[in-house]
């Protein structure tokens, strides 16, 4: 066998690279407060943007910044109905006109359930 093998090293447990020549990021220790009192501190780059909020590693609840960075306020859509939606394809003007004639062929029993049509009135023959 060649005398080079490494023998009796663990698979994983054990590194042979020495730290020597490595330089680390510069890092920063970033405060956390969260809604259950629990203060905790993230190791972050000194590069990296800062979160307002972080889950607080004990209960899991949301940790805000005690270092004052404000959460960004995202302006919210309003709720788009389906309303809404039929204003964008047709104008209050043509709703109105196309339910008149739905209205008048609804009442003439043109269309709509069974139950609700009229029986077809008999005309009157000349004698």
């Amino acid at each position: 066998m060649a005398e080079r093998t490494l023998r009796g090293a663990r698979l994983g447990g054990q590194s042979f690279e020495d730290e020597r020549g490595i330089e680390f990021a510069a890092r920063q220790q970033v405060g956390y407060l969260c809604s259950r009192g629990h203060n905790f501190e993230i190791t972050m780059s000194v590069e990296a943007d800062v979160p307002a909020v972080w889950e607080c590693p004990r209960c899991g609840a949301e940790g805000l910044s005690t270092q004052g960075i404000e959460k960004e306020v995202k302006p919210e859509k309003p709720a788009r109905t389906h309303w809404d939606m039929l204003l964008e394809r047709r104008s209050e003007t043509e709703l109105e006109d196309i339910l008149k004639e739905r209205l008048e062929l609804l009442r003439g029993g043109e269309i709509g359930p069974a139950h609700l049509h009229r029986a077809p009135r008999k005309r009157k023959t000349p004698a």
